[in-house]
């Protein structure tokens, strides 16, 4: 580290968190705590999952956003409706630990994984092979970030819920989906049950939140506005954890793999309960779907594995139903679609499975060098800013994930209007699917927000990237996969699948690539809704 930096260290009392010493706390406290700890710790988790039926009238695969919005829309309409998710079913409480820290991460916090890199390049492991919250799906030439857990993305996403601008959804629709529908009707449907909100003044003036007003004071210095985004945060856990009156989380960097106390207001808190309210939606956790297809009479076939909390197959069975509903997400549902398109489950999918794929133009950035207060560091997002002085993009005023106290560094989440697309194959020698991302990414998104990040960390006298941590600009990941099965091409313009009635998507395999630069989780939501309602109008 620089003289300047470990200066400010000094002052704030963390001098001895050098390079090597960050990783070496970041590897502590990231080893196998033993199956038997987590199990002390969360005894939740290793009950029996509910039974699904051999047959149910509706089958919703995944309990994200999308599956989450039209399984509550279908049992409100009157349908017995099984959910089929392949995680745990995390409890809450305001002063357990229920989930992992993000920087001294156990197995609670990995699906099946013994080690993880977080964006900042600070590496998390060994741990113990367990079924954690995040799955880090690894592909070559890139890594996707997806929830295993019931609720899905919202367990593990870092709350923005926001609407992109009609501009930059029509750039990335291209006219298959109206925004003056989704703006007038569905994104508010859709806000009413997930209760976004903005970060309130007593929070961002906090000093957990002083990184986020070092960064929206670079940004106006940058020439920039800052724009208040709205996040799906419960912001009276917040106050409880300044307080103590809770457990610290949210307030002390924890978002990446869940929040113990329920400061992130995700689905177990809106759609998931209130469907399970009607008495016609049951959630059976820990059921991992193999694949699908047909049989004689107009069913569907699922075949299911249900697994315990090791991963280790406890029975698999045989599910049929009348209506399948895939949700598992934009990797999961593709994966399920391009596997029994090759098997001849489904034999009347057409070509355009599996193709449109994009990563919602995502970077992580980082600056360092910046002040350092010393203080926890809260994650929940305040702000962004837009520029469209050449490719169109949003930087979101981020955390630095993994490190919780506020040592200087400044994280951002860039997404661009990129139209890089790639398409998944199925690989029958793995039983799997490949990614044609091309090697390096996108030189369209990295060096459009590196001149963002560059003006940003001048105007604000920081250094860009955190050596020997991260890059300047991150692409080798993304958090937002989208398309595989986008509308329009696989589907018809409310998600029926082409060529097999009562086949549905309501995922991100939806959308082509791009939610316009925004967080794709509202509109994930309120696609779900518009489409949903369609079909039980129609009766198909």
């Amino acid at each position: 580290m620089k003289r300047r930096q470990l200066l400010q260290l000094a002052a704030a009392g963390f001098v001895g968190l050098t390079a090597p010493s960050l990783v070496s706390a970041s590897r502590a406290g990231a080893l196998p705590i033993g199956v038997g700890s987590i199990r002390s710790l969360v005894p939740e988790l290793f009950a029996d999952p509910p039974r699904p039926p051999d047959h149910s009238p509706v089958i919703v695969i995944g309990s994200g956003f999308g599956a989450s919005a039209a399984a509550l829309r279908l049992a409100q309409s009157g349908s017995q409706v099984t959910i089929l998710e392949r995680g745990l079913r995390w409890p809450r409480d305001p002063f357990r630990e229920i989930f992992t820290p993000d920087m001294t991460a156990d197995g609670r916090g990995l699906w099946r994984q013994g080690s993880f890199t977080n964006i900042t390049g600070l590496p998390v492991g060994p741990v113990d092979h367990f079924g954690g919250v995040l799955d880090t799906t690894r592909y070559e030439n890139l890594s996707v970030w997806r929830a295993a857990a019931v609720g899905g993305g919202s367990v593990v996403y870092t709350g923005v819920t926001i609407a992109p601008e009609r501009r930059f959804f029509d750039l990335s629709f291209g006219g298959r989906l109206g925004y003056d529908e989704m703006a007038s009707t569905w994104y508010p449907k859709a806000r009413s049950v997930l209760l976004p909100s903005t970060m309130p003044a007593d929070i961002y003036n906090s000093p957990n939140f002083a990184h986020s007003r070092t960064w929206d004071d670079h940004a106006r210095r940058a020439g920039y506005t800052p724009e208040a985004v709205d996040g799906n945060w419960n912001w009276n856990v917040l106050r409880d954890e300044m307080s103590g009156r809770s457990r610290p989380s949210a307030t002390v960097g924890a978002s990446t793999f869940g929040n113990s106390n329920g400061a992130k207001h995700d689905l177990t808190q809106n759609y998931i309960p209130q469907a399970e309210a009607t008495g016609r939606a049951m959630v059976c956790h820990s059921h991992e779907v193999a694949s699908i297809g047909t049989e004689s009479g107009g069913r569907y076939r699922v075949e299911v594995r249900r697994v315990d909390p090791e991963g280790n197959v406890v029975e698999t069975r045989t599910l049929t139903c009348d209506k399948l509903v895939l949700g598992a997400g934009s990797i999961g549902t593709t994966e399920l679609l391009l596997r029994a398109q090759a098997t001849g489950a489904l034999g009347n999918l057409n070509e355009f499975v599996g193709r449109g794929w994009g990563t919602n133009g995502d970077a992580s950035m980082t600056r360092s060098l910046g002040p350092a207060a010393g203080t926890p560091q809260g994650a929940p997002c305040a702000s962004r800013i837009v520029d469209e002085s050449g490719l169109p993009l949003t930087v979101e005023n981020w955390y630095v994930p993994g490190v919780p106290w506020d040592l200087g560094f400044l994280g951002s989440l860039g997404m661009t209007i990129d139209p890089l697309r790639a398409d998944f194959r199925y690989d029958a020698g793995t039983d799997g699917i490949t990614l044609s991302w091309p090697k390096g990414g996108s030189r369209d998104t990295v060096e459009a927000l590196r001149a963002v990040q560059n003006k940003m960390a001048a105007a604000g006298g920081t250094v860009v990237a955190a050596e020997p941590f991260t890059r300047d600009v991150d692409d080798t990941f993304t958090a937002h996969p989208l398309g595989g099965a986008v509308l329009g091409d696989v589907t018809d313009s409310y998600g029926r699948v082409k060529g097999h009635e009562g086949l549905y998507v309501m995922d991100g395999a939806l959308v082509p690539g791009s939610t316009g630069a925004a967080n794709p989780s509202l509109t994930i939501t309120a696609l779900a809704e518009r489409n949903v309602a369609q079909i039980i109008s129609q009766g198909r």
